[in-house]
């Protein structure tokens, strides 16, 4: 693609797999984009896919989004950026990603020149950058050192657009990425042909997650936005959503402590004197966007570590006495589970070998002690307790003892045995496997932008 005064891009949903219109990505492709792009995931999930190497959606749900954009970007012959393939972007989610690519180019006859570009680190490369001091905590960041690397399942690095681009020049026409900045999909194009970085890295903030930037989003849908010199404009592609310069901007929040800061590997986005006019009652006009260049280049990093296995029981609470002394009642439950543990295992397991935890959703569940809220105002309560141990049947020893004091547990107003707890499920355990944790928020100095992330070209048919 040569240089241009415009470039249009089609943003095909905000993740891989969510979902979009057909009819939406058809519109879409009637505007003559240069190139169609979409993310494939991100931490949003939480540490579980980047830990066990799952997916978040199913393979039929990447598929049938995957399969509308490789053909609308082949018929029209444009480039199809996917980035953070398979929602945590390690080996084991690329190579789900490639297989279902693959897949569709195979029934569809398909044929073009693809990059895979991997993100998954080499932990002994990120030994040698830690002993030289080139790993930095970001804020708030927990302990890091050699061991940390080592317990790690798999440690991930966000690339930038460079590699994008760098697969580009080498010729291909798909390219399929590890973890990737959501942005970076977007802006290296538009970067490349003579956009302004400020108003190309502005116009792919707000691309990378669709129809996020709409007035009411009623679902995951297409995005699209040209970009020009001194502005772009953004415009949602299904006739019943509107982008306005409320929600537009408002966008810039979204994932973000500071919606006028936005920080890549490369730079910062400078947000402070950004403009937002309403072309009409569907599109918005964005300019005065800067973008700082870095003085030097990171890559961040995302990891996850085992913690255990979960087992997890899941009742209700709706007796009036109980919910008068709820805390005072958990807390003798907490009690007589601890207990009942030390009879059962003895000097062979302490508290220090499990993690017994009740939420109580209607009281606090969401924001746990955080929550403003002191006094209950319902009639019911949802409890949940989680057994996390070192082994599965350990998880499920305790969860079950759990259960039993719970269903038992006395308050005063009792005379004789009655049941405080209504379990949802029977049996009322339920077994959640694996569990991990983050254990990586650090940036990393590589000597240059594609060290980090290794390409491989196929030919594809």
């Amino acid at each position: 693609m040569a240089s241009t005064d415009e470039v249009r891009v089609l943003a095909g949903s905000g993740v891989c797999g969510a979902g979009f219109r057909a009819e939406s990505l058809e519109e879409g492709m009637g505007k003559k984009p240069h190139f169609i792009g979409c993310d494939g995931g991100s931490t949003d999930p939480g540490p579980f896919p980047l830990g066990s190497g799952q997916t978040s959606f199913a393979k039929t749900s990447i598929k049938r989004d995957m399969r509308l954009m490789l053909l609308a970007a082949r018929k029209a012959k444009v480039p199809l950026l996917l980035g953070t393939a398979g929602t945590a972007g390690g080996i084991p989610h690329v190579q789900a990603a490639r297989d279902i690519l693959m897949e569709i180019a195979e029934e569809e006859n398909l044929k073009f020149p693809l990059a895979v570009i991997h993100a998954e680190q080499d932990k002994e490369y990120l030994k040698k950058r830690l002993r030289e001091g080139r790993i930095k905590p970001l804020d708030p960041a927990p302990h890091f050192d050699e061991e940390t690397i080592d317990k790690s399942e798999r440690i991930v690095g966000m690339m930038g657009e460079e590699p994008f681009m760098k697969a580009l020049d080498n010729g291909a026409e798909v390219v399929l990425t590890g973890r990737s900045s959501d942005c970076a999909i977007y802006a290296g194009i538009p970067i490349r042909n003579g956009i302004p970085e400020g108003i190309a890295w502005h116009a792919a903030k707000i691309l990378e997650c669709g129809t996020a930037a709409v007035e009411q989003r009623k679902s995951s849908d297409s995005l699209f936005a040209t970009c020009r010199n001194d502005h772009f404009v953004i415009e949602a592609l299904d006739d019943t959503l509107r982008c306005t310069p409320q929600s537009v901007a408002s966008h810039s929040l979204y994932e973000n402590a500071d919606p006028f800061r936005l920080i890549e590997s490369n730079g910062t986005m400078d947000l402070s004197g950004s403009q937002y006019e309403a072309l009409d009652d569907k599109r918005v006009r964005v300019s005065n966007s800067a973008f700082e260049p870095a003085d030097r280049y990171t890559v961040k990093l995302e990891g996850a570590e085992l913690v255990g296995y979960q087992t997890i029981v899941i009742g209700g609470v709706r007796d009036p006495y109980i919910l008068r002394q709820l805390d005072s009642w958990i807390e003798k439950i907490y009690a007589s589970v601890h207990k009942r543990v030390h009879d059962v295992y003895g000097d062979a397991i302490s508290h220090d070998d499990y993690v017994f935890n009740i939420r109580v959703y209607g009281k606090d569940g969401v924001m746990g002690p955080l929550e403003p809220e002191t006094e209950l105002r319902t009639h019911e309560v949802c409890m949940i307790m989680e057994a996390t141990a070192p082994t599965q049947d350990m998880a499920t020893s305790v969860a079950t003892v759990a259960r039993h004091k719970a269903l038992h547990e006395p308050i005063p107003e009792w005379s004789g045995l009655i049941t405080g707890l209504a379990c949802t499920y029977s049996p009322a355990h339920l077994e959640r496997g694996a569990v991990y944790r983050f254990n990586v928020n650090h940036v990393v100095e590589p000597d240059d932008p594609y060290e980090m992330f290794p390409i491989e070209y196929v030919n594809v048919g």
